[in-house]
């Protein structure tokens, strides 16, 4: 299915909806709008340093076994879906921001709001400031419909099974494991969010950190990435609402410099297949006779 939003974004939903899982991928989009590059001083390539290059294409396999995905094909340096709707960079725009405006988190600090500033590596993205009209234009144009899509199909899921386990799947760069302090691993292939407990129920986290190990991947939890707005915004596990960020270190299947998929592509997505099968077939056997059982 997809979007009227200018095709932003899609459902991709599975030909039997029958695991109590729900897969999110915000940041791959790669549909560049011609306004916006007029708009930035870089290159298409630049622009896409802070995308999660083809983590929809690694976790396609979900829709064979039951579950759907939503993925944006809007770029990450257009607007950034896992952010509060109104975090923005007052240095970007002309004139006052509005009142309800959050201006003060550590990521706009950083370029990093719901309107970017800079791309990953920190290069400025625009030739001159914005209107907030522009900002809003987005906001309700890609960012609000994109929520209320992915509320909506979480809130079908919980509906049919009672309970629900949303994934948010995401990559990091190689080089984000160098501001781990020196008593974690520096050689990490996963990092698995769960906001430090809040947002998953912890037989969920362990489930999945294991099917993950078995397939000798390198499992870290919640350092240097515990789960941002998505993962805060539906995690209620003591309501059955489970959500859980999973980034990959792009260095395993991606060449980082030319954004080219590398040869370990198609063995990367094969071993995240076989733990979505494993998963996907477990949760079943968990969650959903769990909640009935307590009704």
């Amino acid at each position: 299915m997809t979007s009227p939003q200018n095709r932003a974004f899609e459902i991709l939903a599975p030909a039997q909806w029958s695991a109590p899982v729900v897969f999110n991928s915000p940041h791959s989009g790669r549909m560049f709008d011609e306004q916006f590059l007029k708009q930035s001083r870089l290159a298409p390539l630049c622009l896409r340093k802070s995308e999660d290059c083809y983590v929809d294409e690694l976790f396609m396999a979900c829709l064979d076994h039951g579950a759907p995905m939503l993925r944006a094909h809007v770029p990450r340096s257009f607007i950034d879906l896992n952010r509060e709707p109104y975090e923005l960079d007052p240095r970007m725009f002309m004139g006052d921001l509005p009142g309800h405006v959050n201006s003060a988190s550590p990521r706009v600090a950083g370029g990093l709001g719901t309107i970017p500033r800079v791309v990953a590596e920190g290069e400025e993205i625009y030739r001159g400031r914005l209107s907030f009209a522009e900002a809003q234009a987005r906001i309700d144009g890609v960012y609000l419909p994109y929520h209320r899509t992915l509320t909506a199909l979480v809130d079908e899921v919980y509906r049919k099974n009672g309970e629900v386990l949303l994934i948010d799947c995401h990559s990091m760069p190689s080089s984000a494991l160098g501001h781990l302090p020196p008593q974690q691993p520096r050689h990490v292939d996963v990092v698995l969010g769960d906001r430090f407990g809040s947002s998953c129920g912890e037989e969920l986290m362990e489930l999945v950190e294991g099917l993950l190990q078995a397939k000798g991947l390198r499992v870290t939890r919640n350092k240097p990435y515990a789960g941002g707005f998505i993962t805060h915004s539906h995690g209620a596990p003591l309501r059955g609402r489970h959500a859980l960020q999973i980034e990959v270190n792009r260095a395993l299947y991606l060449n980082e410099a030319t954004l080219e998929k590398t040869a370990n592509f198609g063995p990367l997505k094969a071993v995240l297949t076989g733990v979505i099968a494993e998963l996907l077939a477990e949760i079943e056997n968990r969650l959903v006779p769990k909640r009935l059982a307590a009704e």
